[in-house]
């Protein structure tokens, strides 16, 4: 069997694992999809435009365990094992993952080649895609399917409050960003208690938060620091 093969990478503002969204379509987010040289061929995108969904195909790149039967899926508290063949876990035989993402628009430039904008990715900035398939309709989308044990509800959302003072630092499109990332609860399955100060990283910013009850408070915003 030959080797996979990576065609592109895409690009956002998940810098790292922590507080990317759990699953592909939740947050709306823009990521931007940029090919390697030799798969930059016009004519390998002819008719990608009459589609508005995609599937991508791509690397758990920073995910270095080694596979596991039974892993802890967060859905469950963190707490209870199923078989990782029932879960979306990145601990695998094969580090695959698979998203489906909205396609906003296609840009055929002079110095990349076609770039892919697309919304709704679940995958950290920097991923290896190893392909990107149509998402269609009639095939893709199954009415009767059930959640499993997977039952979250992604409308029970944390209310996002920032400090003063602190609004000002992001833009308002990373700052709407940022409040839909940490609407859905970033922190890891065992929570902690509300004293506890959790730590994303946003775009170019370390972002600080506490949560007590149904309330996020972001308690501070910092540009990171250039090695």
């Amino acid at each position: 069997m030959e080797k996979l093969q990576v065609i592109a990478h895409i690009y956002n503002d998940y810098k790292e694992k922590f507080g990317i969204p759990r699953q592909s379509g939740i947050i709306d987010i823009e990521s931007k999809i940029i090919f390697e040289p030799i798969f930059r061929n016009r004519e390998a995108f002819r008719g990608i435009e009459q589609y508005n969904y995609l599937w991508l195909l791509w690397d758990f790149s920073e995910s270095h365990s080694e596979w596991s039967p039974t892993v802890r899926p967060p859905k469950l508290g963190g707490n209870t094992r199923m078989g990782v063949f029932a879960t979306r876990s990145p601990f695998r035989p094969n580090s695959i993952g698979l998203s489906s993402v909205k396609l906003e628009s296609i840009e055929f430039t002079k110095e990349n080649g076609p770039i892919l904008t697309v919304t709704g990715a679940d995958v950290m900035n920097g991923t290896p895609i190893y392909d990107i398939k149509p998402y269609i309709k009639y095939a893709d989308c199954h009415e009767d399917a059930n959640n499993g044990f997977a039952l979250a509800d992604v409308s029970d959302s944390l209310t996002v409050e920032i400090l003063d003072g602190l609004i000002c630092i992001l833009d308002e499109e990373k700052r709407n960003n940022l409040i839909k990332i940490l609407s859905q609860d970033p922190r890891p399955a065992y929570k902690c208690d509300e004293t506890t100060e959790h730590g994303i990283k946003f775009a170019d910013y370390d972002i600080k938060f506490k949560v007590k009850g149904d309330i996020l408070t972001v308690t501070n915003i910092e540009k990171i620091k250039e090695p």
